[in-house]
């Protein structure tokens, strides 16, 4: 079936009231989404916000209250720089730094504090940390402050371990105590220690996953100090050894590590007739070893002579021991000779400081004198008082003239234009001075002569220009044979003053034959600019481009309709 005109034109109206009516219902389910939608952008914002922790790589977490020295631990052990100051909640946000043990990649994780209080009443930073010791499988190291400088005695301490260690599950967990040089564990009492040995030992169970640590060897309690850096590199290798460890447990006790057994295949060589048979060296190998040993000397490097005299600051290198000389003994010579058996002694002059006083004497007498010449030179720049007076007066009517040319300049652009006859000049027009002094019987005829020779013109005639320039036409053919055609038509009058310029001979080794081809460059230069002043461009130096869009034109909101004009 075929639709005629007006079905199309009707059609075509359906399916446009159609698309409106989709694109407006659009916009109505868009809306109602708003809130929704922006609650999205601020999550998303947050998490663009939160470090890029790896779950799966081997990490070492810290935590425990605020203040015990977490962030100084993490300054040390990698390159990240965490603000550490005195006061709590410092850290507000986890950091992640990284560090390398055993060729390995390990990242380090600074948690805020922590305090001993319930799970609801824990704010958003303290929850961080919660979060974190849950779900990320990483080596525990629960710092203590033993000299209970973080405002927090041991006892809370203790506790908030206690009520934290679910958390702990399934982990490698270390008891750091922290800040040893200001009180260390020998000053403890016996009721502080214990606390601090009961923590050791839950945090044992904890990690040997509910077994004591009796009958194992990996320490659960270790001192450092974060100010001294001691035993800090012994609490990280600790915990990465814990660590790995723990994760090469895991693996083999999980389901997969029967998959790869049945893979591996050890040989064992078998005994015959009940003799062993360990590696054996040749007795020549060992001999020639322990020749090469005995008769090889390290030689000595200027690292271990530093470390042998002193140290970094305090050994200087001996630069002399490398001259090459023809006598060696020559190289600690106090002036050793340089040519011919002469050195630098043999060229100074021993009279010199006499000869510098003596020089130093005649300035200084030389320099009384100017000042004893200077001092009784009258001073002529002292004025009189009708002098000063006078130039007070200049300055002020100066200063007069220079505010009222300001405000005639600033409301230049205000006033209106108006002929002269209308303005200040109109005042001294003849006809008026005519009407007034005839008014009077006076006859004007003699001061309208005086005027009007006064208002002619005070260019050169037209009668002396041409008669000039006939002569200098003239001039110009006797010289060259030939009258010359004027080259410049139309130049300003610096160009036009001198005819015989635009016909002079050319320059000497200026590369024109004679004087027809430098008018005829003169030609070709004025043709080419004309290209130029069309395009407004100074010279061929001018790369200046105008603007292409005008910002009237191109900028803002194109409404409906033609857009022709853009």
């Amino acid at each position: 079936m075929r639709l005629s005109d007006q079905g199309l034109f009707v059609l075509a109206a359906q399916t446009t009231t159609f698309g409106i009516y989709l694109r407006g219902r659009m916009c109505t389910l868009m809306k109602q989404q708003d809130s929704s939608l922006k609650y999205l952008e601020q999550v998303r914002q947050h998490m663009s916000r939160l470090p890029g922790i790896d779950p799966n790589t081997r990490s070492l977490l810290l935590c425990g209250y605020p203040n015990v020295g977490k962030s100084s631990m993490m300054n040390i052990l990698t390159k990240a720089d965490v603000e550490v100051q005195p006061y709590a909640f410092t850290t507000k946000s986890l950091y992640v730094g990284h560090m390398d043990y055993k060729y390995l990649r390990w990242q380090v994780l600074d948690t805020p504090g922590i305090l001993d209080r319930p799970l609801e009443e824990r704010n958003t930073i303290e929850m961080q940390s919660i979060t974190a010791l849950a779900h990320l499988r990483a080596a525990v190291l629960y710092l203590v402050d033993v000299s209970e400088q973080c405002g927090y005695s041991l006892a809370q301490q203790a506790a908030l371990f206690h009520s934290i260690k679910p958390l702990f599950a399934n982990k490698p967990v270390i008891i750091v105590v922290n800040k040893i040089d200001v009180r260390p564990m020998e000053a403890l009492s016996e009721s502080e220690r214990q606390l601090v040995e009961e923590m050791a030992n839950e945090a044992g169970r904890i990690g040997g996953g509910g077994a004591s640590t009796s009958g194992t060897d990996e320490p659960c309690l270790m001192t450092m100090s974060t100010l001294t850096e001691e035993g800090v590199m012994a609490v990280k290798q600790t915990a990465c050894d814990q660590l790995l460890n723990f994760r090469v447990d895991m693996k083999i006790s999980g389901k997969r590590i029967g998959d790869v057994l049945n893979r591996m295949h050890v040989a064992v060589p078998k005994t015959t007739n009940g003799v062993a048979r360990p590696p054996v060296i040749p007795p020549s190998v060992l001999a020639a070893r322990a020749a090469n040993a005995k008769h090889q000397q390290k030689r000595k490097t200027e690292k271990d002579l530093q470390e042998a005299n002193g140290g970094a600051g305090v050994y200087s290198a001996d630069l002399r021991k490398h001259y090459d000389l023809k006598d060696p003994s020559w190289r600690y010579d106090i002036l050793p000779e340089v040519i011919d058996g002469h050195n630098i002694a043999d060229f100074i002059d021993p009279d010199i400081d006499a000869k510098l006083a003596e020089i130093e004497r005649q300035e200084a007498e030389l320099d009384a004198q100017h000042q004893q010449e200077m001092a009784t030179v009258m001073d002529t720049d002292e004025l009189t008082e009708d002098q000063a007076a006078d130039l007070a007066a200049i300055r002020a009517r100066k200063k007069q003239i220079i505010t009222a040319h300001r405000l005639r300049k600033s409301s230049a652009g205000n006033r209106p234009v108006l002929p002269a006859k209308v303005g200040a000049t109109g005042k001294l027009q003849a006809k008026k001075l005519r009407s007034a002094l005839r008014a009077m019987g006076i006859d004007t005829s003699a001061a309208e002569q005086r005027i009007r020779e006064r208002s002619q013109s005070r260019g050169r005639k037209r009668s002396r220009s041409e008669a000039g320039a006939e002569h200098e036409d003239a001039d110009m053919a006797e010289a060259n044979g030939s009258a010359k055609k004027r080259i410049h038509s139309s130049k300003s009058r610096s160009m036009s003053r001198g005819r015989a310029l635009s016909a002079a001979a050319p320059r000497a080794n200026s590369g024109l034959r004679d004087s027809i081809m430098g008018n005829k460059a003169v030609k070709l230069a004025d043709k080419a600019q004309r290209v130029r002043n069309k395009m407004a461009k100074v010279g061929e130096a001018d790369r200046q481009i105008p603007t292409k869009m005008p910002k009237h034109l191109f900028s803002g909101k194109r409404p409906k309709g033609k857009t022709d004009r853009r």
